[in-house]
């Protein structure tokens, strides 16, 4: 592969995440059991379509349980990354296995994320809602595929396809690679990380809250709670 690496050594690297999916101690799905044996028979289905733990049982194609953290701060939450990929995937992951993405600033991540969700509130023409997320904060020490300057790879941040950039990154996956450093598409001046390797996200732990709120325009207003 002729992209260059570059070793990333960076403290604080910033992932939002939508409050709703932050780990808690009790499951929300004891709110609607009426005994013990309610419960159980919920939380057996709802495992059952649990992405994380189909992994953890070697039943997903994409990732294997062993290449899923254990025993660590949030390791769920770093797991569910993998396991939760979007059915059309991202820029730099298909369908089949997720990948961590992140920014070396928090307004770079709150650009991506604002992006995204106002392109789907944009499908309903309905820009209002309220979302609140949860600012995941990691470190990294490794060597990352470098495209900020590879001019012949810019079809990869193609601000309205992911064809090329998933190609690259199937390539670069299954060549050992560790993950992409490259531009913000949605931030100009923004970097960001895309890890392919649960394992060298390390430090993880929550950091602020922020609200997102869209009271008829794409941009919303962000709010640090």
């Amino acid at each position: 592969m002729s992209l260059p690496l570059t070793r990333v050594r960076r403290h604080n690297t910033h992932r939002l995440i939508q409050s709703k999916y932050s780990p808690r101690e009790d499951s929300v799905l004891a709110l609607i059991a009426n005994n013990g044996d309610h419960l159980a028979h919920i939380f057996d289905f709802d495992n059952a379509t649990n992405d994380r733990l189909l992994a953890e049982h070697q039943l997903l194609p994409g990732i294997s349980a062993q290449e899923l953290v254990a025993e660590v701060p949030y390791a769920s939450v770093v797991n569910a990354a993998y396991t939760h990929a979007r059915p059309e995937g991202s820029r730099f992951n298909g369908p089949d296995r997720g990948a961590w993405y992140a920014a070396f600033d928090v307004r770079t991540s709150q650009a991506e994320v604002a992006f995204h969700k106002s392109v789907a509130l944009a499908e309903i023409s309905r820009f209002v809602d309220n979302v609140t997320y949860d600012d995941y904060l990691a470190d990294f020490n490794s060597d990352f595929h470098d495209l900020r300057s590879a001019s012949e790879k810019q079809d990869c941040l193609d601000p309205n396809s992911y064809v090329a950039s998933q190609t690259l990154a199937l390539e670069l996956l299954e060549s050992g690679s560790h993950g992409i450093l490259y531009a913000s598409v949605r931030r100009p001046k923004g970097i960001c990380v895309c890890c392919f390797r649960p394992a060298l996200i390390t430090n993880v732990r929550k950091g602020p809250t922020y609200q997102f709120i869209w009271d008829g325009m794409p941009t919303p207003t962000i709010t640090r709670l």
